[in-house]
């Protein structure tokens, strides 16, 4: 059995029809997870659908009844470029209330994953990018609402930037400083930091010449230049992650990890191996596990040519969790 639990449901496949989005993804890696005994059927957890109350702690209610009613124009289902569907918008309500139960065994046991979830391009009265709803933003404020935490911080590792997450917890000012470079010439241009002023902190490392086209300020934006490989991202991640908590005390960790950075994905332009991406979730759960810190985990995207990578790609971050959080603190 593993340290924490997973939270799953057959019904987070998206009715989307033929389509570069994966959603039988969901499915193959709960079952692989199973199949490889890196988790056992006891690790499972079944969510609920959020309920109309908690999606409005983000959402519009003009949004949310467009949604409810089928009424949305042609521009939102552009903008979403998903069909819209009943049974979308179910997968969607599911989705949030995953990502809430995903922080709440986080809190209690230091550790969950949302085998799910990580929709971040959803604004509060909008849809883009594959996203209706904003499951991690539904679950940081549900948390905050019933008292549970204060503060939280996003570490956002899809390959797109997180534009939903910084526009819904914008709470920036003018710039205060910038990581310090790696030294390696690659990473010449310097990622973007600024003083904060809000109870959730937004950390995006993500492809700099990629979707979206509109980039709205995370709390911490690392500008990725294309083709970046394992070593140079993750000194960026080490980078970013120690810059926020120097001056961020987030009592919650919610770690976006999108497969999409991988070399062979096909909307992505990075070139990290699966390893590599292994080492990245391997840095954050250190990181969150030295500092005390609970960490919620969600898979956000992952378009592999090969859709068994992708889900070799999410299996691990569940795999690098289970190493992490069974080794011993160091005294």
């Amino acid at each position: 059995m593993l340290p924490f639990k997973l939270i799953y449901s057959d019904e987070y496949y998206l009715p989307i029809g033929q389509h570069v989005f994966p959603a039988e993804k969901y499915r193959r890696v709960h079952r692989q997870l199973i199949e490889s005994g890196v988790a056992d059927p006891s690790d499972f957890v079944t969510p609920q659908p959020a309920s109309d109350q908690e999606i409005l702690l983000v959402h519009t209610p003009q949004y949310v009844e467009k949604l409810k009613t089928g009424t949305l124009s042609a521009r939102d289902e552009m903008e979403l470029e998903v069909p819209y569907s009943p049974e979308l918008v179910h997968a969607f309500w599911l989705a949030a209330g995953g990502s809430i139960l995903a922080a709440q065994y986080a809190l209690k046991d230091g550790v969950a994953v949302n085998v799910g979830g990580g929709f971040h391009h959803a604004f509060p009265d909008h849809g883009e990018g594959f996203c209706m709803i904003h499951d991690v933003a539904v679950a940081i404020r549900r948390m905050q609402r019933d008292g549970k935490i204060r503060t939280a911080m996003t570490v956002d590792c899809d390959v797109h930037h997180g534009n939903g997450t910084a526009a819904i917890f914008a709470g920036t000012r003018a710039i205060s400083e910038s990581l310090p470079s790696s030294g390696s010439a690659v990473l010449g241009r310097k990622p973007l930091m600024r003083a904060h002023d809000g109870d959730v902190f937004t950390i995006s490392l993500h492809q700099e010449n990629n979707y979206p086209a509109q980039k709205p300020p995370s709390s911490i934006d690392v500008d990725l230049p294309d083709g970046i490989g394992d070593d140079d991202y993750l000194a960026w991640l080490d980078n970013a992650l120690s810059s926020g908590l120097r001056q961020f005390t987030p009592e919650l960790i919610c770690y976006i990890a999108g497969a999409d950075p991988y070399r062979e994905d096909q909307l992505g332009g990075l070139a990290l191996t699966i390893e590599g991406l292994k080492k990245r979730d391997e840095l954050v759960f250190k990181v969150a596990k030295a500092r005390k810190i609970p960490v919620m985990i969600t898979y956000a995207g992952g378009y592999a040519q090969k859709v068994q990578d992708t889900v070799a790609i999410h299996c691990n971050t569940v795999v690098a969790a289970a190493e992490v959080f069974t080794r011993p603190t160091p005294a």
